[in-house]
């Protein structure tokens, strides 16, 4: 589901999580995003890359199978300080039985150190899989199969609407209700191609059943079943204002999906799944094709309700410390209201039969006049692996496979296609087997047309090599210990470990599988150990090669092609559409579709009634603590260099940061250290999704008015103290990562041995910038960090490792850089389709202040025109690249103001110190170099960028400091309430808007305009004001797992923010009255009347803008 923009200091960082294999459109609202859907990026898995995905966010390019989801806005998950033990009990037995339940089966997971009761319910046939452990951040799901027989989008429209009001909750939206005064550490609904699940978590055990009972009740007794203007508003509907104007459609969904089928990887990934499955649901687009949504009538909306959303056809999940009993009683109330129906065999997924030959298949997509469109192809060959469920041994299997052959940059069939020249990046995730049946993808985009014959070829004949050649030692070691590494550290970065479980298990349990087998690995994978070990890599791969795919006839071959009329046809088609419909109508018809157009909006914008607003569960101001959560930071030197120690449980992991200060580069070599600096390194590297910085006020849209639709996804953000601003710029790296300093090998090894060794011995490495603006100041916070980790009895191979990196990478691989170049220009060029927000973010920025300049020139349209540039500069003055590089790389490593953290627990850290210290005699002693001025910005204008979509991206922003304001922690409380009443009821340092996918422009900005005016008129009660302060502190104690919270210390560190300052902050969140809303509507004013204006946009949406208002926007065209 598609509500809100990500917040924008992890917009990017969410988005590089692989979350998620399939395709998924969900619901979401947790700390950041509150409610923002479709992951661009999100991957197809194997088993393997199910946890590894939760494990190490690091993506690799993919093909999107059709799973709906989010870039997920959740806050970090803690690790567990004390071991859970066999003596973790189900409910009592006795219990269940007399709440209705028997118990089915009984294990204790030892991967999860937990007890896991599999229940039925005995009246209904609902199945409840209970897993208690010391987990307190607890989490609930409920699931439903839901396959769809069509591409009307009915799951996804459904999974929006049952959210909006209930039997107990008769509000228009309790979902955003428990917002305002929950603690949650997930909020959220996925649509699966076959599937749609609910869930929730939170570390507090009354605001985690407050959830749980709302999500119940919301699932089985939706008002919007009775409520055809919620399926208009979440779906589709015909919208006139006037009878003299012309119709449109509008809707969220119909609008999410419009966004969707704008972008070329997108409807890649569509058109093979289809192609895959032709006979089966997969066959059909659970989140619906926009031009087949507006057939989907209210009638068939409510049936696929009643059949489907039903307790025989659920399968339910709780995790954590909770009690177990109250799991059951709260269970049973809901369920025994319910009789057993047929839903299991009518919903049961069809198996999709094997093709007896190879097809082929020709799809257009919307590209932009202009360029060498001939080489904009995309090409990728797709098999059906079985015509069934594989076992858990050779799905294993396969996902190592999947990883020896594409989880790094040296794996040779991502190596070879990269390094043919044949194309700019990969698409594909390789294996996937979150579905029925498996599959594997390949392939590769920016193909030209000559050689997407020669591409096809390419990966066949390297597949043959693979099946006889097999696959080096060293390669099996890595693969083998990056797998292990990843299983024994269990680090799910900000998503729940407990819904990471649950995804893995209803992988399986949702087709009446175990559901217990796919938690437990350890087995299975000293099985295959043992047999590599016995039989040999190639015996075990070789034969998984060639069955499953070379000599599998069920191949499905796509050739994408770029049309630049594609989009202007389709706009032709449904404005056609559209006036036989108004053609067809009687002046009367007219009259009544504006009525019922004014009736629906207005009801969008009408407050639920105070007596409603009160059967929200909330908590209350004694439930939350007075004080910040305390991280333990002990700051002290190490051979004269500064070094931050965490002493945290780590499960014997060690953590560490290595910080070298980039103030002194120069500012033309800016976006070239951006290619030098920023690495992806294998599998292994990870990207834990940082904690969501309480430094920035983020709002965000449901329904807004005067034609302002609810998909109209909108944030705004204020960049305030600053606490953790540096994930601003987590846009630049997150999406335009260099392999320079891990590709390119070092004088005793290649890149690939390099790699294998990295894999071997570590738990990955990564390289990155971080820029930001330091409150009270004008020069930003810029630095180069190095991340990585090890077991701790590694730790002498880590720092070995991050010397060699660093120190002994050759810079001299013209090829090899070339296609690090071809790779980062295709990335952000989907990153302006998909993710526009974020560009006019980083934009606006630009314009207002010098860390925004930086970060745009890492990470903007202003990075595209450099690597544009940069790609034909390579070929014609190589030598002067390969200068910069080393010239970047002498002035950024020195021992000189380097800054060391480490997190890890007390014995590790000691044990640490030694290689830290001669880690750091390794580093060169430079003289200390003054910063370099960096004085740029962009200048103050209103700026479209034009780009082929249908949907657009719209912000506003200003710098507030300008203006005299100063921090106070009641700006989060304000934000939290815009967040959740004006901007979501109307559109969402710094201070910003930015809308998402939206179909509207200047409509837009008159919304954004009036957020003053709203403050300055507010009338809020104590209970409205209660519930901003309890989701603000929500904000701030974001709920983090030990690696996120060392790094968290040192950004604090770096940015200047002392444990007394968040004290006061925290505070200032407790004690906001009303009248710091109506001082803050002041400041807001500056954004209406100083604001800078960016919109990546349609041609024919900023052309309208520029007539409606003459000259408003200066026109750049960014594709």
């Amino acid at each position: 589901m598609e509500r809100a923009v990500l917040l924008r200091s992890l917009s990017s960082s969410s988005s590089s999580s692989a979350l998620a294999s399939t395709r998924l459109f969900s619901r979401s609202v947790h700390r950041l995003p509150k409610r923002h859907h479709l992951v661009p990026n999100v991957h197809r898995r194997s088993l393997l890359r199910r946890h590894l995905g939760f494990i190490s966010p690091v993506s690799r390019p993919s093909l999107q199978l059709n799973r709906h989801f989010c870039p997920l806005s959740v806050r970090a998950v803690s690790t567990s300080t004390v071991q859970s033990s066999p003596e973790f009990l189900g409910a009592d037995d006795d219990v269940a039985d007399k709440l209705g339940f028997e118990k089915v089966s009984e294990e204790f997971i030892e991967e999860c150190k937990s007890r896991a009761v599999l229940y039925k319910h005995k009246k209904t046939g609902a199945e409840i899989m209970s897993v208690s452990n010391d987990d307190e951040n607890k989490v609930f799901g409920v699931v439903f199969r839901t396959p769809p027989k069509d591409s009307t989008g009915i799951p996804h429209i459904l999974e929006h609407s049952v959210l909006c009001g209930s039997r107990k909750y008769p509000l228009k939206e309790p979902f955003v209700e428990l917002l305002k005064g929950s603690l949650n550490t997930f909020l959220n609904a996925f649509t699966y191609p076959d599937r749609t699940c609910y869930p929730v978590a939170s570390t507090n055990t009354k605001d985690f059943y407050n959830l749980v009972d709302v999500y119940l009740d919301a699932v089985f007794f939706p008002k919007c079943v009775e409520d055809i203007k919620t399926f208009q508003q979440e779906g589709w509907h015909y919208e006139l204002n006037d009878p003299s104007e012309d119709i449109t459609y509008k809707g969220v969904v119909f609008n999410e999906m419009k966004g969707v089928y704008s972008q070329p990887d997108s409807i890649l990934g569509r058109a093979s799944q289809q192609a895959l499955f032709p006979d089966n649901t997969y066959g059909v687009d659970s989140g619906g094709d926009p031009q087949v949504i507006p057939k989907l009538t209210f009638e068939e909306f409510k049936e696929f309700h009643r059949k489907y959303y039903h307790p025989s056809n659920a399968r339910i999940w709780f995790y954590g410390d909770d009690d177990p009993n109250e799991r059951l009683r709260i269970l049973s109330e809901y369920l025994d209201m319910f009789e057993a129906n047929s839903a299991p065999d009518e919903s049961r997924v069809g198996s999709q039969k094997l093709f007896s030959e190879p097809v082929r298949i020709v799809e257009k997509y919307p590209a932009a006049e202009g360029g060498d469109l001939k080489k904009k192809h995309m090409v990728c060959l797709n098999w059906l692996l079985s015509e069934t469920p594989l076992d858990l041994e050779t799905e294993l299997a396969l996902g190592f496979l999947d990883h020896l052959m594409m989880g790094t940059p040296a794996s040779p069939l991502r190596k070879i296609l990269l390094e043919s020249g044949l194309g700019d990046a990969i698409v594909g995730g390789g294996v996937e087997d979150e579905l029925l049946q498996p599959q594997f993808s390949i392939g590769l985009k920016g193909v030209s047309e000559d050689n997407i014959q020669k591409v096809e070829e390419l990966i066949m004949t390297t597949l043959k090599e693979l099946a006889e050649e097999g696959f080096n030692s060293d390669a099996v070691e890595a693969s083998m210990n990056t797998i292990e590494f990843s299983l024994r550290e269990n680090n799910t970065g900000s998503f729940p470990r407990g819904l990471a479980l649950m995804l893995r298990s209803i992988g399986k349990w949702i087709y009446d599988m175990d559901p217990f087998q796919p938690l437990k690995y350890q087995e299975p994978l000293k099985a295959l150990k043992a047999r590599i070990a016995e039989e040999g890599s190639k015996a075990v791969f070789a034969p998984l090669i060639e069955k499953f795919i070379l000599s599998n006839p069920h191949r499905v071959t796509i050739e994408m092609q770029p049309d630049p009329e594609k989009a202007s046809r389709d706009e032709a088609a449904e404005k056609e559409n559209l006036e036989k419909v108004k053609a067809s109508m009687t002046e009367e018809d007219l009259a009544e579709l504006a009525r019922a157009t004014h009736e629906l909006k207005l009801k969008q914008e009408t407050p639920d009634p105070p007596e409603a607003l009160k059967c929200v569960p909330t908590l209350s101001l004694e439930d939350i603590p007075k004080k910040p959560i305390h991280i333990p930071t002990e700051v002290g030197d190490i051979n004269g260099t500064k070094v931050l120690q965490h002493d945290l449980f780590t499960n014997d992991v060690l953590y560490a940061e290595v910080v070298f200060n980039m103030s002194s580069l120069k500012q033309e070599l800016l976006p070239l250290s951006m290619r030098d600096a920023t690495v992806s390194i294998s599998k292994s590297c990870y990207w834990p999704q940082p904690p969501k910085p309480w430094a920035i006020i983020a709002y965000y849209l449901k329904s807004p008015p005067k034609g302002i639709q609810k998909s109209q996804v909108t944030q705004a953000c204020l960049a305030c103290d600053l606490e953790l601003a540096w994930a601003i710029v987590s846009s630049s790296y997150s999406h335009t990562s260099s392999q320079s300093l891990l590709e390119m090998g070092t004088k005793d090894m290649d890149f690939v041995q390099l790699n294998q060794l990295i894999g071997r011995k570590t738990g990955g490495i990564s390289v990155y910038p971080f820029t930001s603006s330091v409150r009270g100041k004008e020069d930003p916070c810029s630095r180069i960090i190095v991340r990585g980790k090890a077991m701790s009895e590694r730790a002498e191979d880590l720092f070995n490792l991050v010397n060699c990196v660093i120190q002994d990478v050759q810079l001299m691989d013209q090829k090899r850089f070339k296609q690090f170049v071809s790779q980062s220009k295709a990335r952000m060029e989907n990153r302006l389709r998909g993710s526009g927000h974020g560009i006019a973010a980083a934009r606006m920025d630009a314009k207002l202040n010098v860390a925004g300049w930086v970060s745009e020139k890492m990470g903007g349209v202003s990075y595209l025109e450099f690597l544009q540039a940069l790609e034909k500069k390579v070929d014609d003055d190589w030598p002067e690249i390969s200068s910069s590089l080393e010239e970047i790389r002498k002035t950024l490593i020195s021992k000189n103001d380097c800054l060391i953290n480490l997190t890890a627990d007390g014995k590790n850290l000691q044990n640490a110190e030694k290689y830290v210290s001669k880690f750091l005699d390794m580093l060169p002693n430079n003289s200390p170099v003054g910063s370099t001025a960096w004085s740029a910005r962009l200048p103050r204008t209103n700026e479209a960028l034009v780009i082929p979509t249908q949907v657009n991206y719209v912000g506003k922003a200003a710098n507030l400091f300008e203006t005299g304001y100063q921090l106070k922690g009641s700006a989060y409380v304000i934000s939290k309430y815009l967040n959740n009443s004006w901007l979501w009821d109307r559109c969402a340092s710094v201070f910003s808007f930015l809308s998402y996918r939206d179909p509207n422009l200047l409509k837009t900005l008159d919304v954004y305009d009036g957020t003053s005016n709203f403050l300055r008129e507010l009338e809020m009660d104590d209970d409205a004001l209660t519930k901003a302060i309890i989701g603000t502190i929500g904000d701030v104690d974001s709920y983090q797992l030990p690696d996120a919270k060392g790094y968290s210390s040192l950004m604090r560190y770096l940015l200047g923010v002392t444990e007394e300052e968040r004290q006061i902050r925290r505070e200032e969140i407790l004690s906001t009255r009303l009248s710091d809303f109506k001082e803050f509507a002041d400041f807001v004013e500056a954004v209406k009347d100083k604001g800078v204006v960016v919109a990546v946009a349609s041609p024919d949406d900023v052309d309208a803008a520029n007539n409606t208002r003459p000259n408003f926007f200066e026109v750049k065209k960014a594709l």
